[in-house]
């Protein structure tokens, strides 16, 4: 299909490891769109803080050390030709392994959850869509970032699905966690998401809803693609 006039905003909320990421890196490569994993910068800002002292393993952040770095992280995203996808960077840092580490992931709903935090990565991601033909993941696109949207997705699955997948994912790059633990962490990250103060997740009330727990890659790439010429054709 020809997918250079017209372009839209594809705009993807959800759940923690519901595959977000994957499947917004796959559309936005089928349309030539620009693909942004606001996911892997609200990890990038919370692996800084985690290593420059503004946040303990524990959990406790230092707010105010935490806000008066933000203007000191640069993050950009870099393809990298062996993976076919984006790598993340700090400062010129390549920091993509280092995001997806389970300390990130434990600490990155506090982080996240900082009103400053938020306002900064938000103006970031809404300068980067300013030319449509963008897909953007999250938990607040459809919501704030991109609330004028033509296509928002709202994707979900079991927690134990997710669960699951997310342990597969760590085991293969070879980090030794247990499936309880990131199951705990799942439905851990599901509760502050949803009861956050500042842009908590919720479905956009004219996103569409799909539960990918027994889909395929390839079955949610035919679902989205009618949807998405539906919405090419009306612009």
């Amino acid at each position: 299909m020809d997918c250079c006039n017209n372009k839209i905003i594809i705009a993807i909320d959800g759940y923690s490891s519901s595959g977000k990421s994957t499947f917004a890196r796959r559309i936005a490569a089928r349309l030539g769109y620009i693909f942004i994993d606001t996911g892997a910068m609200y990890r990038a800002v919370t692996l800084y803080a985690l290593e420059n002292n503004a946040v303990d393993a524990d959990g406790t952040v230092d707010k105010d050390r935490l806000i008066g770095m933000l203007d000191d992280i640069k993050i950009t995203f870099r393809f990298n030709s062996e993976r076919g996808a984006s790598d993340v960077y700090v400062n010129g840092e390549n920091v993509e392994g280092r995001i997806r580490s389970i300390a990130v992931s434990n600490l990155v709903s506090k982080v996240s959850s900082i009103p400053e935090v938020r306002e900064k990565l938000v103006a970031i991601q809404q300068e980067l869509g300013r030319d449509r033909g963008v897909v953007m993941d999250g938990r607040d696109i459809g919501t704030v970032v991109f609330p004028d949207a033509e296509l928002k997705i709202f994707l979900t699955a079991d927690p134990a699905v997710r669960a699951k997948r997310r342990y597969d994912e760590l085991s293969a790059k070879g980090e030794r966690v247990s499936y309880e633990e990131i199951e705990r962490n799942v439905r851990d990250r599901d509760r502050a998401d949803e009861t956050r103060e500042i842009s908590p997740l919720r479905k956009a009330a004219d996103a569409v809803v799909l539960d990918n727990s027994h889909m395929t890659l390839d079955e949610q790439m035919e679902w989205v693609m009618q949807r998405v010429e539906e919405k090419i054709s009306r612009q």
